[in-house]
Protein backbone atom coordinates (compact mmCIF):
# COMPACT_ATOMS: atom_id res chain seq x y z
CA UNK A 1 0.00 0.00 0.00
CA UNK A 2 1.41 3.36 -1.16
CA UNK A 3 1.69 6.14 1.54
CA UNK A 4 -0.90 8.10 0.01
CA UNK A 5 -3.18 4.94 -0.10
CA UNK A 6 -3.14 4.43 4.18
CA UNK A 7 -6.22 4.70 6.22
CA UNK A 8 -5.64 6.28 9.75
CA UNK A 9 -2.54 5.62 12.02
CA UNK A 10 -2.70 2.06 12.65
CA UNK A 11 -4.25 -1.40 11.08
CA UNK A 12 -5.97 -4.22 12.77
CA UNK A 13 -4.85 -7.13 13.79
CA UNK A 14 -6.99 -10.19 11.87
CA UNK A 15 -9.19 -11.84 14.03
CA UNK A 16 -10.67 -14.91 12.45
CA UNK A 17 -7.71 -16.24 10.39
CA UNK A 18 -8.09 -19.69 11.43
CA UNK A 19 -10.90 -21.74 8.99
CA UNK A 20 -12.98 -24.72 10.51
CA UNK A 21 -11.00 -27.36 8.70
CA UNK A 22 -7.40 -25.67 10.08
CA UNK A 23 -8.55 -25.57 13.60
CA UNK A 24 -10.28 -29.52 13.57
CA UNK A 25 -7.00 -30.53 11.83
CA UNK A 26 -4.68 -29.36 14.61
CA UNK A 27 -7.44 -30.32 17.32
CA UNK A 28 -7.00 -33.96 16.30
CA UNK A 29 -2.86 -33.78 15.17
CA UNK A 30 -1.74 -31.35 17.63
CA UNK A 31 0.49 -27.85 16.45
CA UNK A 32 3.45 -29.58 15.00
CA UNK A 33 6.00 -26.89 12.87
CA UNK A 34 3.80 -27.87 9.29
CA UNK A 35 0.54 -27.22 11.24
CA UNK A 36 2.13 -24.11 13.03
CA UNK A 37 3.49 -22.71 9.21
CA UNK A 38 -0.24 -23.48 8.22
CA UNK A 39 -1.56 -21.19 11.03
CA UNK A 40 0.89 -18.59 10.20
CA UNK A 41 0.17 -18.61 6.85
CA UNK A 42 -3.56 -18.46 7.26
CA UNK A 43 -2.71 -15.69 9.55
CA UNK A 44 -0.84 -13.27 6.91
CA UNK A 45 -3.17 -14.24 4.51
CA UNK A 46 -6.04 -12.19 6.52
CA UNK A 47 -3.68 -9.49 7.03
CA UNK A 48 -3.28 -9.26 3.43
CA UNK A 49 -6.88 -8.95 2.37
CA UNK A 50 -7.26 -6.79 5.54
CA UNK A 51 -4.90 -4.43 3.97
CA UNK A 52 -6.31 -5.13 0.57
CA UNK A 53 -9.53 -3.56 1.29
CA UNK A 54 -8.61 -0.26 3.12
CA UNK A 55 -6.19 0.30 0.50
CA UNK A 56 -9.36 0.09 -1.95
CA UNK A 57 -10.82 2.46 0.35
CA UNK A 58 -8.44 5.15 0.61
CA UNK A 59 -7.94 4.79 -3.53
CA UNK A 60 -11.54 5.45 -3.82
CA UNK A 61 -11.51 8.56 -1.94
CA UNK A 62 -8.71 10.46 -3.49
CA UNK A 63 -11.24 12.90 -5.84
CA UNK A 64 -13.33 13.60 -3.04
CA UNK A 65 -14.82 11.88 0.10
CA UNK A 66 -18.52 10.24 -0.97
CA UNK A 67 -18.98 10.05 2.63
CA UNK A 68 -19.02 13.90 2.70
CA UNK A 69 -20.04 14.94 -0.60
CA UNK A 70 -23.43 12.83 -0.44
CA UNK A 71 -25.62 12.34 2.01
CA UNK A 72 -25.62 9.08 3.57
CA UNK A 73 -28.75 7.15 3.93
CA UNK A 74 -29.06 7.09 7.46
CA UNK A 75 -29.23 11.59 7.71
CA UNK A 76 -32.00 11.00 5.31
CA UNK A 77 -34.60 8.19 7.06
CA UNK A 78 -35.87 7.44 9.91
CA UNK A 79 -33.93 4.69 12.41
CA UNK A 80 -35.09 2.06 14.51
CA UNK A 81 -37.76 2.08 17.34
CA UNK A 82 -36.86 2.33 20.57
CA UNK A 83 -36.49 -1.30 22.10
CA UNK A 84 -36.30 -2.79 18.60
CA UNK A 85 -33.87 -4.62 20.24
CA UNK A 86 -35.48 -5.26 23.71
CA UNK A 87 -31.34 -6.51 24.75
CA UNK A 88 -28.85 -4.76 23.08
CA UNK A 89 -26.36 -5.89 21.09
CA UNK A 90 -22.91 -4.42 19.11
CA UNK A 91 -23.37 -3.22 15.76
CA UNK A 92 -23.12 -5.43 13.29
CA UNK A 93 -19.75 -3.80 11.80
CA UNK A 94 -18.12 -4.93 15.39
CA UNK A 95 -19.28 -8.08 14.70
CA UNK A 96 -15.61 -9.63 14.71
CA UNK A 97 -14.80 -8.44 17.56
CA UNK A 98 -15.29 -12.06 19.93
CA UNK A 99 -13.82 -13.99 22.05
CA UNK A 100 -12.16 -16.88 20.24
CA UNK A 101 -11.06 -20.66 20.86
CA UNK A 102 -7.19 -20.97 20.10
CA UNK A 103 -6.64 -24.22 17.96
CA UNK A 104 -4.42 -26.61 19.05
CA UNK A 105 -4.51 -25.79 23.07
CA UNK A 106 -7.03 -28.38 23.81
CA UNK A 107 -8.65 -31.75 22.21
CA UNK A 108 -12.31 -31.73 23.79
CA UNK A 109 -14.30 -28.23 23.43
CA UNK A 110 -15.86 -28.90 26.33
CA UNK A 111 -12.78 -28.71 28.09
CA UNK A 112 -11.52 -25.70 26.63
CA UNK A 113 -10.62 -21.58 26.53
CA UNK A 114 -11.88 -18.96 24.87
CA UNK A 115 -9.78 -15.91 24.73
CA UNK A 116 -11.14 -12.06 24.83
CA UNK A 117 -9.69 -9.60 22.58
CA UNK A 118 -7.65 -7.39 24.73
CA UNK A 119 -6.26 -5.83 20.93
CA UNK A 120 -10.10 -3.96 20.67
CA UNK A 121 -10.83 -3.35 24.19
CA UNK A 122 -10.34 0.11 25.58
CA UNK A 123 -10.06 0.80 29.61
CA UNK A 124 -10.11 -1.94 32.34
CA UNK A 125 -14.16 -3.37 31.68
CA UNK A 126 -14.47 -6.23 29.99
CA UNK A 127 -17.87 -6.53 28.21
CA UNK A 128 -19.84 -9.55 29.69
CA UNK A 129 -20.32 -10.90 26.20
CA UNK A 130 -16.64 -10.81 25.30
CA UNK A 131 -15.39 -12.15 28.93
CA UNK A 132 -12.58 -15.32 28.50
CA UNK A 133 -13.84 -18.84 28.76
CA UNK A 134 -12.31 -21.69 30.57
CA UNK A 135 -14.29 -24.77 31.28
CA UNK A 136 -13.37 -28.19 32.25
CA UNK A 137 -17.11 -30.04 31.30
CA UNK A 138 -18.48 -27.21 29.48
CA UNK A 139 -20.80 -24.36 30.56
CA UNK A 140 -24.40 -24.81 31.72
CA UNK A 141 -27.47 -22.63 32.28
CA UNK A 142 -28.87 -23.36 35.95
CA UNK A 143 -32.47 -22.74 36.75
CA UNK A 144 -31.57 -20.14 39.87
CA UNK A 145 -35.26 -21.33 41.53
CA UNK A 146 -33.52 -24.95 41.55
CA UNK A 147 -29.86 -24.28 42.50
CA UNK A 148 -28.56 -24.12 46.10
CA UNK A 149 -25.71 -23.38 47.75
CA UNK A 150 -24.42 -25.03 51.25
CA UNK A 151 -21.99 -24.29 53.86
CA UNK A 152 -20.40 -27.37 56.14
CA UNK A 153 -17.71 -28.59 58.05
CA UNK A 154 -16.07 -26.98 60.46
CA UNK A 155 -19.19 -24.63 61.22
CA UNK A 156 -21.64 -24.78 64.36
CA UNK A 157 -24.41 -24.83 62.21
CA UNK A 158 -24.57 -26.17 58.50
CA UNK A 159 -26.52 -24.19 56.34
CA UNK A 160 -28.23 -24.69 53.01
CA UNK A 161 -29.17 -21.11 51.00
CA UNK A 162 -31.51 -20.49 47.65
CA UNK A 163 -30.95 -17.56 45.82
CA UNK A 164 -33.37 -15.86 47.07
CA UNK A 165 -31.74 -16.14 50.69
CA UNK A 166 -28.40 -15.13 49.37
CA UNK A 167 -29.85 -12.16 47.73
CA UNK A 168 -31.26 -10.26 50.50
CA UNK A 169 -28.49 -10.34 52.41
CA UNK A 170 -26.12 -7.20 52.14
CA UNK A 171 -24.04 -7.26 49.15
CA UNK A 172 -21.02 -5.24 47.85
CA UNK A 173 -20.18 -4.52 44.39
CA UNK A 174 -16.06 -4.42 43.56
CA UNK A 175 -14.76 -4.25 40.06
CA UNK A 176 -11.66 -7.12 39.81
CA UNK A 177 -9.57 -8.95 37.05
CA UNK A 178 -9.50 -12.55 36.69
CA UNK A 179 -6.88 -14.21 34.93
CA UNK A 180 -6.53 -18.15 34.43
CA UNK A 181 -3.36 -19.50 36.10
CA UNK A 182 -1.84 -20.87 32.47
CA UNK A 183 -2.53 -17.48 30.81
CA UNK A 184 0.63 -16.81 28.63
CA UNK A 185 1.25 -20.65 28.70
CA UNK A 186 2.68 -21.20 25.60
CA UNK A 187 5.00 -18.23 25.97
CA UNK A 188 7.02 -20.16 28.31
CA UNK A 189 9.25 -21.61 25.41
CA UNK A 190 9.44 -19.25 22.67
CA UNK A 191 6.63 -16.75 20.96
CA UNK A 192 4.10 -19.03 20.04
CA UNK A 193 1.11 -16.98 18.83
CA UNK A 194 0.51 -14.31 16.82
CA UNK A 195 -1.51 -11.71 18.72
CA UNK A 196 -2.20 -10.82 22.30
CA UNK A 197 -5.37 -12.09 22.50
CA UNK A 198 -3.98 -15.52 21.91
CA UNK A 199 -0.75 -14.33 24.39
CA UNK A 200 -2.85 -12.83 27.06
CA UNK A 201 -6.39 -13.28 26.52
CA UNK A 202 -7.03 -15.24 29.51
CA UNK A 203 -7.62 -12.28 30.87
CA UNK A 204 -10.93 -9.95 32.08
CA UNK A 205 -11.95 -7.19 34.74
CA UNK A 206 -15.81 -6.95 35.57
CA UNK A 207 -17.69 -5.49 38.21
CA UNK A 208 -19.06 -8.30 40.85
CA UNK A 209 -21.79 -8.37 42.94
CA UNK A 210 -22.34 -10.35 45.61
CA UNK A 211 -22.63 -10.85 49.10
CA UNK A 212 -18.82 -11.59 51.23
CA UNK A 213 -17.99 -14.94 51.79
CA UNK A 214 -17.12 -14.00 55.43
CA UNK A 215 -20.63 -13.19 56.38
CA UNK A 216 -21.39 -16.34 55.40
CA UNK A 217 -19.06 -17.72 57.11
CA UNK A 218 -19.87 -16.09 60.50
CA UNK A 219 -23.81 -16.86 59.86
CA UNK A 220 -22.49 -20.38 60.09
CA UNK A 221 -20.60 -20.18 62.73
CA UNK A 222 -17.22 -21.16 60.95
CA UNK A 223 -14.51 -22.12 63.57
CA UNK A 224 -11.94 -19.82 62.98
CA UNK A 225 -9.42 -21.55 64.65
CA UNK A 226 -9.31 -24.86 63.48
CA UNK A 227 -10.92 -24.09 60.36
CA UNK A 228 -7.33 -22.74 58.14
CA UNK A 229 -8.93 -23.54 54.75
CA UNK A 230 -12.07 -23.89 52.81
CA UNK A 231 -13.36 -26.04 49.44
CA UNK A 232 -15.16 -24.33 47.48
CA UNK A 233 -17.20 -26.73 44.62
CA UNK A 234 -19.06 -26.38 41.65
CA UNK A 235 -22.26 -27.75 40.42
CA UNK A 236 -21.26 -28.63 36.49
CA UNK A 237 -20.29 -32.13 35.13
CA UNK A 238 -16.57 -32.00 36.71
CA UNK A 239 -17.39 -30.85 39.93
CA UNK A 240 -14.42 -28.28 39.98
CA UNK A 241 -13.09 -28.38 43.60
CA UNK A 242 -10.24 -25.68 45.10
CA UNK A 243 -8.56 -25.24 48.18
CA UNK A 244 -8.90 -21.79 49.56
CA UNK A 245 -6.92 -20.14 52.49
CA UNK A 246 -9.06 -18.98 55.32
CA UNK A 247 -7.47 -15.55 54.84
CA UNK A 248 -8.57 -14.99 51.31
CA UNK A 249 -12.46 -16.31 52.26
CA UNK A 250 -11.99 -13.96 54.96
CA UNK A 251 -10.68 -11.35 52.89
CA UNK A 252 -12.26 -10.03 49.77
CA UNK A 253 -13.95 -13.22 48.55
CA UNK A 254 -16.97 -12.56 46.82
CA UNK A 255 -20.44 -15.36 46.93
CA UNK A 256 -21.62 -13.27 43.41
CA UNK A 257 -24.58 -13.16 41.46
CA UNK A 258 -23.60 -10.14 39.66
CA UNK A 259 -21.55 -9.16 36.68
CA UNK A 260 -21.39 -5.72 35.07
CA UNK A 261 -24.49 -4.36 36.88
CA UNK A 262 -26.70 -7.66 35.62
CA UNK A 263 -26.94 -11.27 36.79
CA UNK A 264 -24.00 -13.74 35.49
CA UNK A 265 -23.59 -15.42 32.00
CA UNK A 266 -24.17 -18.86 32.04
CA UNK A 267 -20.79 -19.08 30.45
CA UNK A 268 -19.42 -17.24 33.37
CA UNK A 269 -20.83 -19.18 36.42
CA UNK A 270 -24.79 -18.16 36.53
CA UNK A 271 -26.63 -18.01 38.80
CA UNK A 272 -23.50 -17.83 41.31
CA UNK A 273 -20.05 -18.21 41.33
CA UNK A 274 -16.90 -17.49 43.80
CA UNK A 275 -14.81 -14.69 43.41
CA UNK A 276 -11.57 -14.61 45.09
CA UNK A 277 -9.64 -11.40 43.87
CA UNK A 278 -5.81 -11.94 43.05
CA UNK A 279 -6.12 -15.79 43.04
CA UNK A 280 -5.96 -17.47 39.64
CA UNK A 281 -8.92 -17.83 38.25
CA UNK A 282 -9.80 -21.33 38.38
CA UNK A 283 -10.42 -20.46 42.41
CA UNK A 284 -13.45 -19.31 40.94
CA UNK A 285 -15.54 -21.69 41.21
CA UNK A 286 -18.63 -21.58 38.94
CA UNK A 287 -21.95 -22.58 39.35
CA UNK A 288 -20.97 -22.50 42.95
CA UNK A 289 -23.04 -24.96 45.43
CA UNK A 290 -20.65 -25.72 48.16
CA UNK A 291 -18.23 -24.48 50.63
CA UNK A 292 -16.73 -26.22 53.45
CA UNK A 293 -14.35 -25.42 56.07
CA UNK A 294 -11.54 -27.34 56.84
CA UNK A 295 -7.92 -27.59 58.86
CA UNK A 296 -5.75 -28.99 55.83
CA UNK A 297 -5.62 -28.61 51.99
CA UNK A 298 -8.14 -31.18 50.25
CA UNK A 299 -5.48 -31.55 47.47
CA UNK A 300 -8.28 -32.05 45.05
CA UNK A 301 -7.80 -33.74 41.42
CA UNK A 302 -6.93 -29.92 39.69
CA UNK A 303 -5.11 -29.02 42.48
CA UNK A 304 -2.34 -32.26 42.39
CA UNK A 305 -2.28 -33.14 38.84
CA UNK A 306 -3.55 -30.13 37.11
CA UNK A 307 -1.88 -26.54 37.62
CA UNK A 308 0.65 -27.32 39.49
CA UNK A 309 4.16 -25.76 38.17
CA UNK A 310 6.99 -28.13 37.05
CA UNK A 311 10.03 -27.14 38.43
CA UNK A 312 13.61 -27.41 37.00
CA UNK A 313 14.59 -29.98 39.37
CA UNK A 314 11.50 -32.23 38.54
CA UNK A 315 9.45 -31.18 41.52
CA UNK A 316 6.10 -29.37 41.45
CA UNK A 317 5.11 -26.47 42.89
CA UNK A 318 1.80 -26.34 44.14
CA UNK A 319 -0.91 -23.92 45.34
CA UNK A 320 0.67 -20.99 43.26
CA UNK A 321 -2.51 -19.11 43.40
CA UNK A 322 -1.39 -15.48 43.81
CA UNK A 323 -1.36 -14.02 40.22
CA UNK A 324 1.89 -12.14 40.58
CA UNK A 325 2.38 -8.74 38.64
CA UNK A 326 1.98 -8.28 35.16
CA UNK A 327 1.45 -5.94 32.22
CA UNK A 328 0.67 -5.59 28.48
CA UNK A 329 1.17 -3.51 25.64
CA UNK A 330 -2.55 -4.12 23.53
CA UNK A 331 -1.85 -1.12 21.28
CA UNK A 332 0.51 -1.41 18.93
CA UNK A 333 0.27 -5.16 19.60
CA UNK A 334 0.99 -8.41 17.49
CA UNK A 335 -1.03 -8.77 13.98
CA UNK A 336 -1.60 -4.47 14.12
CA UNK A 337 0.32 -2.50 11.50
CA UNK A 338 1.56 0.82 11.84
CA UNK A 339 0.58 2.67 8.74
CA UNK A 340 3.07 5.94 8.74
CA UNK A 341 5.18 7.16 10.99
CA UNK A 342 4.68 10.18 13.82
CA UNK A 343 2.84 10.36 17.08
CA UNK A 344 1.13 7.04 18.25
CA UNK A 345 -0.22 6.04 21.50
CA UNK A 346 1.47 2.72 22.95
CA UNK A 347 -1.76 1.56 25.71
CA UNK A 348 -1.89 -1.39 27.40
CA UNK A 349 -3.19 -2.94 30.78
CA UNK A 350 -1.40 -3.68 33.73
CA UNK A 351 -2.49 -6.33 36.82
CA UNK A 352 -1.39 -7.81 40.12
CA UNK A 353 -3.15 -9.97 42.88
CA UNK A 354 -1.18 -8.42 45.31
CA UNK A 355 -2.83 -4.56 45.53
CA UNK A 356 -2.76 -2.15 43.30
CA UNK A 357 -0.24 -1.02 40.46
CA UNK A 358 2.31 1.45 41.35
CA UNK A 359 4.25 1.73 37.98
CA UNK A 360 4.35 0.87 34.73
CA UNK A 361 7.43 1.82 32.61
CA UNK A 362 7.68 1.06 28.39
CA UNK A 363 10.67 0.66 26.35
CA UNK A 364 10.76 1.04 22.41
CA UNK A 365 14.52 -0.65 22.55
CA UNK A 366 14.33 -3.77 23.80
CA UNK A 367 14.15 -3.32 27.56
CA UNK A 368 17.55 -1.04 27.11
CA UNK A 369 15.81 2.38 28.14
CA UNK A 370 12.73 2.85 29.80
CA UNK A 371 10.17 5.80 30.01
CA UNK A 372 7.43 5.91 32.92
CA UNK A 373 3.82 5.74 31.53
CA UNK A 374 0.62 7.50 32.58
CA UNK A 375 -1.57 5.24 34.78
CA UNK A 376 -5.02 6.07 33.35
CA UNK A 377 -7.79 6.41 37.04
CA UNK A 378 -9.32 4.86 38.76
CA UNK A 379 -6.53 2.88 40.09
CA UNK A 380 -7.77 -0.30 42.33
CA UNK A 381 -6.51 -3.66 43.96
CA UNK A 382 -6.39 -6.33 42.25
CA UNK A 383 -8.01 -4.70 39.28
CA UNK A 384 -6.72 -3.74 35.62
CA UNK A 385 -4.93 -0.33 35.49
CA UNK A 386 -4.60 0.82 31.67
CA UNK A 387 -1.28 3.03 30.68
CA UNK A 388 -1.04 5.15 28.06
CA UNK A 389 2.12 6.52 26.89
CA UNK A 390 3.36 8.92 24.04
CA UNK A 391 5.53 7.61 20.73
CA UNK A 392 6.77 9.02 18.15
CA UNK A 393 7.56 6.50 15.24
CA UNK A 394 10.97 7.23 12.90
CA UNK A 395 10.31 4.42 11.09
CA UNK A 396 13.06 2.70 12.49
CA UNK A 397 12.58 -1.05 13.75
CA UNK A 398 11.84 -1.22 17.44
CA UNK A 399 10.99 -3.42 20.36
CA UNK A 400 8.22 -2.61 22.59
CA UNK A 401 7.65 -4.02 25.97
CA UNK A 402 5.92 -2.51 29.42
CA UNK A 403 7.20 -3.33 32.62
CA UNK A 404 4.57 -3.36 35.74
CA UNK A 405 5.67 -2.58 39.79
CA UNK A 406 2.91 -3.14 42.43
CA UNK A 407 2.61 -1.88 45.52
CA UNK A 408 4.57 -4.47 47.16
CA UNK A 409 7.59 -2.89 45.68
CA UNK A 410 7.61 -6.37 43.57
CA UNK A 411 8.83 -5.99 39.44
CA UNK A 412 7.57 -7.33 36.47
CA UNK A 413 10.30 -10.03 35.74
CA UNK A 414 12.02 -10.46 31.97
CA UNK A 415 11.00 -13.79 30.84
CA UNK A 416 15.30 -14.94 31.22
CA UNK A 417 15.00 -13.98 34.97
CA UNK A 418 12.17 -15.89 34.97
CA UNK A 419 13.50 -18.69 33.05
CA UNK A 420 16.20 -19.10 35.03
CA UNK A 421 14.21 -19.82 38.66
CA UNK A 422 11.38 -21.99 36.71
CA UNK A 423 12.83 -23.91 33.60
CA UNK A 424 11.24 -24.35 30.58
CA UNK A 425 8.45 -26.59 31.33
CA UNK A 426 6.29 -24.26 33.15
CA UNK A 427 2.64 -23.84 31.86
CA UNK A 428 0.93 -21.65 34.62
CA UNK A 429 1.91 -18.10 35.69
CA UNK A 430 4.07 -16.99 32.97
CA UNK A 431 3.89 -13.31 34.26
CA UNK A 432 7.35 -12.19 32.21
CA UNK A 433 7.50 -9.13 30.22
CA UNK A 434 5.76 -9.23 26.27
CA UNK A 435 7.70 -8.13 23.64
CA UNK A 436 6.71 -6.69 20.26
CA UNK A 437 8.88 -6.31 17.28
CA UNK A 438 7.62 -3.29 15.15
CA UNK A 439 9.55 -3.70 11.28
CA UNK A 440 10.79 -0.90 9.06
CA UNK A 441 7.10 -1.71 6.98
CA UNK A 442 5.22 -1.17 10.45
CA UNK A 443 3.84 -4.66 11.01
CA UNK A 444 4.40 -5.19 14.63
CA UNK A 445 5.26 -9.82 15.63
CA UNK A 446 5.37 -11.27 18.62
CA UNK A 447 9.06 -12.22 19.38
CA UNK A 448 11.18 -13.71 22.48
CA UNK A 449 13.31 -11.75 24.10
CA UNK A 450 15.37 -13.18 27.06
Amino acid sequence: MDREAKVGRLRKAPENFVSADLAQDIARNGLDDTRRGFLLRSFQTAGAALAAGLAGNALAQKAGDEMILTPRPWTTSLGQPVAARPYGVPSKYEANLQRRQSPGLTRVPASSVAFAPLQGLFGIITPSGLHFERHHQGWVDIDPAQHRFMINGLVAQPKVYTMDDLMRLPSVSRIHFIECGANSGPEWGNAAVPTVQYTHGMLSCCEFTGVPLSVLLEDCGADLKRGKFVLAEGADGSSMTRTISMEAALDDAIVAWGMNGEMLRPENGYPLRLVVPGVQGVSWVKWLRRIEVGDQPWNAKDETIHYVDLMPGGLHRQYTSIQECKSVITTPSGGQVLLDKGFCNISGLAWSGRGKVKQVDVSIDGGRNWRTARLEGPVLAKCLTRFNIDWVWDGSPVILQSRAQDETGYVQPRSGQLREVRGTRSIYHNNGIQSWRVAESGEVSNVHIE
